[in-house]
């Protein structure tokens, strides 16, 4: 009897040993070798959700992933800082970089090839917002009949180097067959706002059409109705289509309800607010920097709720490159989804 217990001590104590070192192998840390001592992230212009969440993530990151500094930025900046190693990464969207591994729009003759994606975040609308008496006056309903009737318009959009003046050119140049010297030829004004700057340009009488891109449920355009009549128009199917050929955006539509200014499903050009990164970091820092990201993702949604649509089914795009590290997390949590 004393054998058999002594057998079933023992046993039981080779059990607990395995299970023990089973639960160690299975809770040590993953590998640091390579890391950097922090990382630099580019957000976006102040005002905008992007330069909110930015501070979200980078506060989120230093406490539990590795030290990171946030600053501003712009969706063809990030990518160009990335792939010259000037910033580690940052926002875009997920048709600028389509454009920057091919070498088009901003980065003619200097495609990127160090610039991949982290994460597709969430869905991302181009709004082209009109003072409702301009618009009636001159029987305007679509962003084509703009250009069809050869209305003169003073037209913002942001600056220079930011996603929204990104997919503003590219729609004028793949929709309409527009440059911005064609369309000031027709007696149109283009000016670079920031989103307040724009909005104030637009409650003060001094802009007819403001075009920038945010996610789907967006305070600035509820800020610019308050103060102002407005429409959003609709862009033009064959826009659309000839945009998605080029850069793989999608076609979206803003639904009734959301803003008191949608009366009627408008269809616009969609795309997605990404995180791109440098291909070159330790694939060990991308995926630990994913796995942070969702495993925090209702505490940063507090900051930007359209990041309450991040799943791992819209985290790896098609026809862009994604970093080898995000993509193994990425497919590993989808994988255990099913």
């Amino acid at each position: 009897m004393v054998i058999i217990v002594r057998r079933f001590m023992s046993l039981a104590l080779l059990v607990s040993l395995l299970v023990f070192s089973s639960a160690a192998a299975f809770a040590e840390p993953a590998s640091k070798e390579g890391w950097p001592s922090q990382l630099k992230f580019s957000a976006g212009p102040p005002g905008g959700s992007w330069f909110a969440l930015g501070s979200t993530l980078a506060d989120m990151w230093s406490k539990n992933t590795i030290p990171v500094t946030s600053s501003s930025g712009g969706g063809v900046s990030n990518i160009i800082n990335c792939d010259r190693g000037r910033g580690d990464f940052g926002f875009s969207n997920t048709s600028i970089l389509g454009a920057a591994v091919k070498g088009e729009q901003d980065f003619e003759g200097r495609a990127t090839k160090n610039a991949t994606i982290l994460a597709n975040l969430y869905t991302q609308y181009t709004y082209f917002v009109m003072n409702k008496n301009f618009a009636e006056k001159n029987g305007i309903k679509t962003v084509g009949d703009i250009f069809e009737k050869k209305v003169p318009v003073r037209m913002a959009t942001l600056k220079p180097g930011t996603g929204s003046e990104f997919v503003f050119k590219a729609l004028l140049s793949k929709g309409y067959g527009l440059t911005y010297d064609d369309v000031k030829a027709m007696g149109s004004s283009i000016e670079f706002a920031s989103y307040e700057g724009g909005a104030d340009l637009m409650a003060d009488g001094h802009l007819d059409l403001f075009a920038f891109s945010v996610g789907k449920i967006a305070s600035i355009v509820m800020n610019i109705e308050s103060n102002t009549d407005i429409v959003i128009l609709e862009v033009d199917q064959p826009a659309l289509d000839a945009l998605a050929a080029a850069y793989g955006t999608v076609t979206f539509t803003v639904e009734p309800g959301i803003y008191k200014s949608v009366t009627e499903p408008v269809k616009t050009v969609g795309d997605y607010t990404c995180i791109v990164v440098r291909d070159d970091i330790p694939d060990t820092l991308a995926y630990e920097l994913c796995k942070s990201m969702w495993e925090h993702k209702e505490s940063l949604a507090k900051a930007v709720v359209d990041l309450n649509e991040l799943t791992p089914e819209i985290a790896v795009p098609e026809g862009v490159p994604t970093q080898a590290g995000a993509k193994k997390f990425w497919e590993e949590l989808r994988a255990q989804s099913k």
